[in-house]
């Protein structure tokens, strides 16, 4: 009997061992650790669902009957009116003041729409039930007013219409995105190197009517003005007047509005899968491609920093360009998720950074690989050893450097992770395997679905085998990654002509009529189900964060009358 009582835990893992022994079980050591991160991600596709609902079923005159952003701005402001949300150098915003300032700024592009649904504010919520048909017709006569003063001779702003922002990291950045989505325009958020041909063309693609810029950018823009004019903008700085004609101080015109919340219904989306903002991306032709970000995706976003691990009390370090996903929608809209308080920087600054992380008390750095091998690089100084800094969060690093930075910055943990602007899959490392870019487990792929297939560099396409349909990878082997699209997870393409799009998208890739997003990108999924980025396709490359294009650089040597043919490829550079 004693010996049958050995045996019974003896048998009763075998099983596990046998699942173990297939692969078809998780590897114990990171068992625990795939289990909580699932948790954790179900937990928060909740909680975005029941935000979803709530701001569904507020009352569409509130506030908080707007779009998921609104909805949740004016909600911290209510629960967290004094908690910090943003610090930029000396200036210091509240919860409630990001709510106050992005009001007017709302305001402020309503007047410009024409919009008069509580006569200019003042009292308080309540719109007065204006339908876009209406504000259309008042919108004629609100044009003329306005050319016969000489103020400007664009059209009014239609309800919906887009608006790019050509701005630095910064509060005003922030205020007036808010502002666009509670006045139910859309967002355009431009490269801020982008000039001349570049900078027309992205501002067509997304049919833009308004363009606000920095005032640091008047003299670098002085030559397109006439073509910008031409295009009939309306023309904002965010600073004071300045000597060129046609271009106004928004900042100065949204300080005149009242602060009161503008009604809900304005930006609420009759889908959530409508477009909110344009995002650009590199393109294969050099030029820059609008990315559809959806309502969907913005509320989405809200989950980043909680999948991270990252509360309320963390002091996050944004050092990311705005006009970035990672800077925008990932940084400030995952903060916003969690309200907590983001530390922004117009630059990163090596030298500065630890000293900025102990005068705030930063706890959580966003990074993208090359500002850490910046930081590794730098010579060591006191205020590296005295930060609260327990996680840093980001992509592209490189597993040299991961170990270099935590060696000399720990203790701290990485949480590397993958993700495109435009796609509908991510990635996340929870568990610090140093470079890694996710994992691959069966947990999270439950959550998260995506997969391997076998891709042939040469053709340019995946390996399909007799039956038409994709092959998936084993482990070790490259392969492309894709995600089935779906409601849940949907690929919105980009503003202009439907042939952007193409090669995004493969079907029949498991079975006859599915379709999956191709993210162009090549991964290896090692035995122990972790992930490693292995290479791009096409003729794309990164470099400092961005991605580009190999034909955008060959254009800018060909210009050089000295070239008589260019052609550019890849070289390993040591140590970069």
């Amino acid at each position: 009997m004693a010996a049958l009582l050995l045996l019974l835990p003896l048998l009763l893992l075998l099983p596990l061992l046998l699942l173990l022994k297939l692969d078809l079980w998780p590897q114990p050591r990171w068992l625990l650790a795939d289990l909580a991160f699932a948790v954790r991600a179900l937990r928060c596709k909740k909680a975005l669902r029941d935000r979803a609902l709530a701001a569904a079923a507020a009352d569409p005159e509130s506030p908080e009957g707007g779009c998921s952003l609104a909805w949740r701005l004016a909600h911290l402001a209510r629960e967290r009116p004094a908690h910090t949300f943003l610090v930029h150098g000396a200036r210091r915003f509240s919860y409630a003041d990001a709510e106050r300032e992005s009001n007017r700024a709302a305001r402020a592009f309503l007047h410009a729409r024409g919009w008069a649904g509580d006569h200019g504010g003042g009292g308080g919520g309540g719109g007065s039930g204006t339908s876009s048909t209406e504000e259309g017709a008042r919108a004629a006569p609100a044009a003329r007013d306005s050319a016969a003063g000489g103020e400007t001779t664009a059209p009014p702003l239609a309800p919906g219409a887009t608006v790019a922002l050509l701005l630095p990291a910064g509060p005003e950045f922030l205020w007036l995105w808010f502002g666009l989505a509670k006045a139910g325009l859309r967002t355009a958020f431009v490269p801020t190197a982008l000039r001349r041909g570049p900078l027309l063309h992205c501002l067509r693609s997304c049919e833009a009517s308004a363009m606000v810029l920095a005032p640091e950018f008047l003299e670098s823009l002085e030559p397109d003005l006439p073509a910008l004019r031409a295009m009939g903008l309306h023309l904002w700085a965010t600073g004071p007047a300045t000597h060129l004609a046609g271009i106004s101080n928004l900042m100065s015109e949204a300080a005149a509005q009242a602060d009161e919340p503008v009604p809900g219904y304005l930006s609420a989306p009759q889908s959530v899968m409508d477009t909110c903002l344009y995002i650009f991306t590199s393109g294969t032709t050099g030029l820059p491609k609008a990315a559809r970000i959806s309502h969907l995706k913005v509320l989405q976003c809200q989950g980043f920093y909680q999948l991270c691990g990252v509360h309320q009390k963390d002091v996050i370090y944004l050092a990311l360009p705005l006009y970035h996903m990672s800077g925008s929608l990932l940084g400030i809209v995952g903060c916003l998720g969690i309200g907590a308080t983001v530390v922004l920087k117009a630059r990163f600054s090596a030298s500065q950074f630890w000293e900025d992380c102990q005068k705030h008390g930063v706890t959580v750095f966003q990074y993208i690989g090359e500002l850490c091998r910046y930081l590794v690089n730098q010579p060591p100084s006191q205020a590296e050893r005295g930060h609260k800094v327990r996680l840093a969060v980001g992509s592209g690093l490189r597993p040299d450097t991961w170990e270099r930075f935590v060696r000399r910055f720990g203790p701290l943990q990485i949480l590397e992770t993958y993700g495109m602007t435009e796609g509908n899959v991510a990635t996340f490392n929870y568990t610090g395997q140093p470079g890694a870019v996710g994992r691959a487990s069966w947990l999270y792929k439950h959550v998260f679905p995506f997969s391997l297939i076998r891709y042939d560099v040469m053709t340019g396409e995946p390996i399909r085998n007799a039956q038409g349909h994709c092959v998936a990878t084993s482990p070790g082997e490259p392969g492309l990654l894709v995600a089935p699209v779906s409601q849940q997870s949907p690929f919105l393409g980009y503003a202009g002509a439907p042939e952007l799009a193409e090669g995004k998208l493969l079907k029949d890739v498991f079975c006859p009529g599915d379709v999956f997003f191709n993210t162009g990108d090549l991964l290896v999924c090692d035995k122990q189900d972790f992930l490693h980025f292995h290479d791009r396709t096409g003729d794309t490359f990164r470099w400092k964060g961005e991605n580009v294009a190999t034909t955008e650089v060959a254009e800018v040597l060909e210009a050089l009358d000295f070239l008589q043919e260019v052609n550019i490829y890849g070289v390993t550079v040591p140590g970069a």
